[in-house]
């Protein structure tokens, strides 16, 4: 297992997943991906994350719940929201579960490096 601080993705899209994972690096920045939510909470790494992106609708299970029960545990990695589905009712839960950024898609790239820098200096 890795020692090193990283992005943690939680995508159910591989290809998203894949993109930000070639994008983070070429910024100098470690991704560690998954593919669930219950993924990410039977990883025994979590306190490795400088910040977490997660996609508010993960295959049925919401983003914005993984947060609350992240935190439940004691994580307190920033966290930045990715949508395709945006909503008022979205963006004020994910506002008030406490993010540094929300991002709806398609993102810029530009928009996303920013965010994780922005998260990682948190």
């Amino acid at each position: 297992m890795p020692t090193h601080q990283s992005v943690f993705i939680v995508d159910d899209d591989p290809s998203v997943r894949t993109s930000m994972s070639r994008l983070l690096r070429a910024h100098g920045f470690v991704a560690t991906l998954f593919e669930s939510a219950g993924a990410l909470l039977d990883y025994g790494g979590l306190e490795r994350a400088i910040c977490i992106v997660l996609d508010i609708n993960l295959d049925g299970k919401s983003g914005i719940e993984l947060r609350l029960r992240l935190t439940e545990r004691g994580v307190t990695a920033p966290v930045i929201y990715i949508t395709g589905n945006d909503s008022p009712a979205n963006r004020t839960a994910a506002i008030a579960s406490g993010c540094v950024a929300y991002l709806t898609k398609p993102f810029s790239a530009e928009s996303l490096i920013e965010s994780v820098t922005r998260a990682a200096t948190a």
